[in-house]
């Protein structure tokens, strides 16, 4: 949920530019497997990008995560450039500013 202002920040910011994001919500509990809530909480939110549940982690395995959140930038030809594990912006670091460049760099190919 702390990478939320980003998430929607990039979209705002670069959807017109060619970016789509594609969220995946993976439940680290049972009481996130509840799907109205999380749909509310997407609305509250205010995403305007398609979110999808994997409530029973097929995506986390597929992709080996290990991290809540994990974001991953994929190109134009659908390889995985660039991926970070956790917070964006955890305990001063820099994250959102570092993927923001990787994706300013990305569309510009």
């Amino acid at each position: 949920m702390r990478n939320y202002p980003w998430y929607k920040g990039w979209d705002e910011d670069f959807a017109k530019k060619g970016l789509a994001i594609i969220g995946i919500h993976t439940p680290e509990s049972q009481g996130e497997r509840d799907i109205d809530s999380v749909k509310e909480k997407v609305k509250e939110a205010g995403f305007n990008f398609p979110v999808a549940i994997d409530n029973d982690n097929q995506n986390w395995k597929a992709w080996t995560n290990h991290i809540w959140p994990s974001t991953y930038l994929v190109d134009k030809k659908g390889y995985v450039r660039y991926w970070w594990y956790g917070e964006l912006n955890w305990q001063g670091i820099e994250g959102e500013k570092y993927m923001r460049g990787r994706i300013t760099e990305l569309l510009a190919e």
